[in-house]
């Protein structure tokens, strides 16, 4: 070997070696395993260390990791083992200082989310550990808020209000939502999320359990690119823990996954009245596949908050068992926003409480008004393959007067054991084929 090749070698063992990205055991980098001591300085301090040198994995064996809010950065990697849980503060100060978010879809200053990113690229949750978020404190404390402005009215009964009033302009926020969220605004206290990227691309949840959200579990805001697969959700009865909601994303893949949740299982979102209409980002080339979903308010859902429209989306080999509703589209007057060009197809259901499917523009009990950009509409949905059994009501299809829903396609649907009729209100353009009801065909 001449020296010009020994040399030449020898450089590219070394730029090998500088390109090779850290892994870093978090027990031998001294976090405490038994959930005694706080973690989140280490935690975020190695994500910044290796983000500055391009970044690398925290992995975590088995053990017990307590922390406050994570801050995930480009080309980082949360890695949890089988036996391992990174368990969230109880502490609300741990989540402080307020930062930018989207709660049901309005952007806000709040408290951090449990784990959050903003403007980054290729991030990764993973691994056969569990999440728990710990989410009681923040139910209990939800409840307390919610019964004290019933019986006493817009009153401070936590320092976390007035903070809320000073980090926001609340009369822009007032302004641009509808009435019928007026009394949510009026709380001031607003639970974070599980997990929740803004305008991060390549982002990748896989294998984890996830357990006890405060809010919103895994909850992407306008990103590129995001894989959820194989993951596990199970929040116990509480309040608004939906599974999974991206919300103004674009190609997002949901599959493998198994949900059982305090509201809504997977849901598909683009935002709430006219800010989200003035950002006009919709939530577009989404794939749901492979899943199963347990209790929940619905199974997919895609809405109430749309206003910046949904298109492009594929539902398909799913299976609810024991969910209030099957496949849900929802809106009211005033959201504005499109819901479009929407397929649904092989899917099983059984021991619905309310509908199996429902399309409804009737939401919420907002006034009529005359046609707008504030009108939302459904239209051009495609629904095959479908079979249910022990259901309240079948199908439920209302749009609105001055917005039909148009464009329905519904085949090779049998439904048996149905408690009610279906329900079709303020619709055009509907083909029913091989649609069946304890029997008898629906045309």
């Amino acid at each position: 070997m001449n020296k010009r090749t020994f040399l030449s070698l020898l450089l590219c063992v070394c730029c090998l070696s500088f390109l090779h990205a850290e892994r870093v055991d978090m027990q031998q980098a001294g976090a405490d395993v038994q959930g005694r001591k706080l973690n989140t300085a280490l935690i975020n301090s190695t994500i910044d260390r290796l983000n500055a040198h391009g970044g690398g994995t925290l992995f975590f064996p088995a053990g017990t990791y307590l922390t406050g809010s994570i801050h995930m950065k480009s080309n980082i990697t949360l890695e949890l083992e089988a036996g391992a849980t990174l368990k969230f503060s109880e502490n609300f100060d741990d989540f402080l200082p307020y930062v930018e978010v989207r709660h049901e879809g309005i952007m806000m200053k709040s408290f951090q989310p449990l784990i959050y990113a903003v403007d980054a690229e290729n991030i990764t949750i993973k691994g056969e550990g569990t999440l728990d978020g710990q989410g009681k404190a923040w139910w209990t404390e939800f409840f307390r808020v919610l019964v004290d402005l019933r019986d006493n009215g817009k009153r401070n009964i936590n320092k976390y209000q007035p903070m809320f009033e000073k980090e926001n302009d609340l009369k822009a926020l007032y302004a641009e939502t509808n009435e019928d969220w007026h009394g949510t605004l009026d709380r001031r206290f607003f639970r974070p999320p599980f997990i929740h990227p803004i305008r991060c691309k390549n982002v990748r949840v896989e294998g984890v359990k996830i357990i006890n959200s405060p809010f919103w579990t895994v909850n992407p805001e306008f990103c590129d690119n995001v894989t959820i697969k194989g993951i596990t959700i199970h929040n116990v009865p509480s309040p608004n823990t939906d599974g999974i909601n991206p919300e103004s994303c674009k190609n997002v893949h949901i599959s493998d996954c198994h949900i059982s949740v305090g509201d809504d299982c997977i849901t598909i979102k683009s935002g709430r009245d006219l800010q989200a209409r003035k950002l006009g980002v919709p939530c577009e080339n989404i794939t749901i596949t492979n899943c199963t979903m347990l209790s929940g308010h619905g199974g997919v859902v895609i809405g109430s908050e749309m206003s910046g429209g949904v298109k492009k989306v594929t539902i398909s080999n799913c299976v609810f068992d024991g969910t209030d509703r099957g496949i849900r589209l929802k809106s009211t007057r005033g959201r504005g926003g499109i819901v479009e060009d929407i397929r649904v197809s092989n899917i099983v259901m059984r021991n619905i409480k309310k509908e199996a499917i429902v399309l409804n523009l009737k939401y919420s009990k907002m006034p009529a008004e005359p046609k707008s950009d504030r009108t939302p509409e459904f239209r051009n949905i495609y629904v095959s393959g479908v079979t249910v059994r022990d259901v309240n009501t079948p199908i439920m299809v209302v749009g609105l007067p001055e917005a039909p829903i148009t464009g329905i396609v519904m085949r090779d649907v049998y439904i048996q054991n149905a408690k009610q009729r279906c329900v079709f209100e303020d619709c055009k353009d509907l083909v029913l084929d091989d649609v069946y009801v304890d029997g008898k065909e629906i045309k």
